[in-house]
C-alpha cells in the first residue's frame, strides 16, 4: 500500500512533511463520542515525528491531566510547529530545548522514567524553552472544544453565564463556602 493511502495525506503534502504524530482515543473518553473516528494523526512541517512527541510529553508534564488524551496535547504540538515555520526564534528555542532533553535523557528523553521527565521538566523552569511551552500550552490545552467536552465546560450563556443554568455542575471543581461565593445578582 503506498504510504499517502495509509496516511490520507496527499503525495506532496506527504513530502513536504517532517513529521507526523498519530495515537487513537480512549473508549472511555469523552472525545471518542465527539470525534468521527477513533485514530488522530498530527502532520507536522517543521518539527520531526521525535521533536513533537516531546513537545507533547513536556506539556503533559506541565499540565498533568491522566485522563485527557493525547489528542487535546497534539494541538499543543501543532501550534507550536505552525509558530516554528514563520518564527525563527521560536523554532530555535524549541528544538535547542529538545536536544537539551535529549542529553539528558542519554539520547532519547522520551525513554526516560517518567518521575525523571518530571525533574527534568522542573529543573528548565525559567529558560526560554519552558516559557514558550508553558504559555502555549496554557491558552492551547484549554482553550479548545475538546477540552470544554472533557473537563465538562459547556461554553458561554449569555450575559450571566451559568448563574442560571446549572453554574455549579462541573463536578471537578470543590464546593466553595457560602463567603467565598460572592453576592448572587439580582434578575
Amino acid at each position: 500500500m503506498p504510504p499517502n493511502a495509509r496516511s490520507g495525506l496527499p503525495r506532496r503534502a506527504l513530502l513536504k512533511s517532517t513529521g507526523m504524530l498519530t495515537g487513537t482515543l480512549a473508549l472511555s473518553s469523552v472525545l471518542a463520542g465527539l470525534a468521527p473516528a477513533r485514530a488522530w494523526a498530527l502532520d507536522l512541517g517543521t518539527f520531526s515525528t521525535h521533536q513533537g512527541a516531546v513537545i507533547l510529553a513536556f506539556s503533559r508534564h506541565l499540565y498533568p491531566h491522566p485522563t485527557l488524551d493525547d489528542a487535546v496535547y497534539a494541538l499543543v504540538v501543532k501550534d507550536l510547529d505552525s509558530q516554528a515555520a514563520t518564527d525563527h526564534a521560536v523554532q530555535q528555542t524549541v528544538l535547542s530545548g529538545v536536544r537539551e532533553l535529549d542529553q539528558i535523557g542519554g539520547g532519547d528523553w522520551l525513554k526516560r522514567d517518567p518521575a525523571l521527565q518530571l525533574v527534568d521538566v522542573e529543573s528548565m523552569q525559567g529558560t526560554p524553552f519552558f516559557v514558550t511551552l508553558r504559555t502555549t500550552t496554557v491558552v492551547v490545552l484549554y482553550n479548545n472544544d475538546m477540552a470544554f467536552a472533557h473537563f465538562g465546560y459547556g461554553g458561554k450563556e449569555g450575559h450571566l453565564g451559568y448563574l442560571h443554568k446549572g453554574f455549579n455542575d462541573l463536578r471537578w471543581l470543590l464546593e466553595p463556602p457560602a463567603a467565598a461565593s460572592g453576592p448572587i445578582p439580582p434578575d
